[in-house]
């Protein structure tokens, strides 16, 4: 055979779209073809399929991961629960707690009557809050997940106005549960909101549920087991959570300062709460310190409603932490400017001073 014969050559061919496909080709025989894949229509479809396909990869593998988080989360979390009540005594309710400072029956005979119609603030913001969240998505909630949960959350605000009326007309620990179940509501629905904003949709929707029946069961521990450890949970992880979430994690929405306010004036809330008595002192009789923690009260949710009045979509989700960095680096660097010129300024007046 004449090895002459089996030279390799090659012979351009044009596909339809323009591009080059290249025989090689046996003098003695065929042989299947090579393409030329510069600007192949099909070679590009094959790699861009590639990278979809890898791009969905990495996704499903990002997703795995939170998942993983999520679910370490919530083991850690169980874990942390459990160890506290193990490991700490139980706290039964104190009845000294009933025995407010101001049980003036002060018109239409109604007793603690100070006590009683400061909750009246909680059920007109309330009542305004729904309205707001479902007359024509006034407020702008962008999923299912958002409205369930501030409905919950007004709801509950609503709910406080009858029960914390129905304990202070006759403070005991039977109408103290009617008092604390909305109050818990409230509390869970907001733990709940926060984790859609800041962390994950799906998450924060699917952890509404669970969260307001551990709210609930926690009201019914300390109901027949005389222990408000579980309760105590329930009420100050929030109060912890809540304003560090708001300045650490970006948020998703703009006015996110009136979390920070609406958490101060839970706080103060919470001071007069304690501070019943001597300030009931302080003011000569006139207003006690119960009172005036439930006006403080009543005014989270009005701030909470400002801010879903106002708030838009967050279009650079930055923490409030990194924009008070960036306003105090900028404060700084203007006083050190500042100080600068001055210094600057000053050197010239020396220099161009006349020799005496």
């Amino acid at each position: 055979m004449d090895t002459s014969a089996l030279e390799l050559k090659k012979e351009p061919w044009k596909e339809e779209d323009g591009s080059d496909f290249v025989f090689p080709l046996l003098t003695g025989g065929g042989g299947r073809g090579r393409r030329n894949c510069g600007k192949s229509k099909a070679c590009r479809g094959g790699d861009e399929s590639e990278e979809n396909r890898r791009r969905r990869q990495r996704q499903r593998a990002a997703m795995d991961g939170i998942r993983r988080k999520k679910w370490v989360a919530w083991v850690v979390a169980v874990t942390i629960f459990v160890v506290l009540m193990v490991v700490t005594p139980s706290i039964p309710q104190n009845e000294d707690y009933h025995d407010f400072a101001d049980q003036r029956r002060l018109f239409l005979g109604i007793p603690n009557t100070l006590n009683v119609i400061s909750n009246i603030p909680f059920f007109f913001v309330g009542v305004v809050g729904l309205i707001l969240c479902h007359y024509k998505n006034y407020f702008r909630l962008n999923s299912q997940g958002e409205l369930w949960s501030w409905t919950l959350f007004f709801a509950g605000v609503t709910a406080v106005a009858f029960g914390s009326s129905y304990y202070h007309l006759n403070p005991n620990d039977a109408t103290l549960v009617w008092d604390r179940l909305p109050m818990t509501i409230a509390f869970t629905s907001i733990m709940a909101i926060f984790i859609i904003e800041r962390v994950d949709d799906r998450a924060g929707t699917k952890s509404l549920a669970p969260l307001v029946v551990a709210g609930a069961l926690s009201i019914l521990y300390w109901r027949f087991y005389d222990d408000l450890r579980p309760y105590a949970v329930i009420q100050f992880v929030p109060c912890i959570a809540i304003p560090l979430m708001a300045i650490l994690i970006p948020p998703m929405y703009t006015h996110s300062s009136y979390w920070l306010w609406a958490a101060g004036f839970y706080l103060l809330a919470k001071v007069e709460e304690a501070a019943d008595k001597p300030i009931y002192k302080w003011t000569h009789q006139i207003v006690s310190g119960h009172t005036l923690k439930h006006l403080s009260a009543a005014m989270v949710p009005v701030f909470l409603a400002l801010m879903l009045a106002k708030r838009t979509i967050e279009p650079e989700r930055v923490s409030l932490f990194q924009q008070w960095k960036v306003k105090l680096i900028a404060v700084r660097e203007t006083r050190f400017n500042k100080d600068r010129n001055t210094v600057d300024y000053n050197y010239i007046a020396v220099s161009t001073t006349p020799e005496q």
